[in-house]
């Protein structure tokens, strides 16, 4: 018995380069938009969100971050590459159809916790190899 019930695929998915969105068409003619920055900073990967809870990796400065591909990943994810070099983030279609229906919340929770830092969207990235982000 199938418990877990599956997210939409994609029917479409168009890179708008000039307004720096990726654009998600489903079946039902729903479409969002997901600013390239968004994408960026809430990247599934584990150099974002570390390898555990608290392991994750405030990320500032992606604010004019490009994509300048997208690859597919089997039937399951695309995985895009951005301009600052960043492509191991893989986006399940179950995970982009979450931050679709969570964008708003998602991105408050963002600023809010470049507040909580000191931090602001445009602050240079420190190294921080081997560190979380301190919260």
């Amino acid at each position: 018995m199938n418990q877990v019930t599956k997210a939409p695929i994609p029917q479409d998915i168009v890179v708008h380069q000039q307004s720096k969105v990726l654009e998600l068409v489903y079946e039902s003619n729903q479409s969002y938009l997901l600013p390239f920055e968004f994408l960026r900073v809430w990247s599934p990967s584990a150099e974002v969100r570390g390898h555990g809870p608290g392991q994750e990796t405030l990320q500032t400065g992606k604010r004019e971050v490009e994509i300048v591909g997208v690859d597919q990943v089997g039937h399951y994810a695309i995985k895009p590459s951005f301009s600052d070099g960043h492509d191991s983030g893989i986006f399940t279609w179950d995970y982009l159809y979450e931050i679709c229906q969570n964008q708003e919340v998602m991105w408050q929770s963002y600023l809010d916790k470049l507040k909580a830092a000191g931090l602001e969207r445009d602050s240079v990235m420190t190294n921080t190899v081997g560190h979380s982000c301190g919260h």
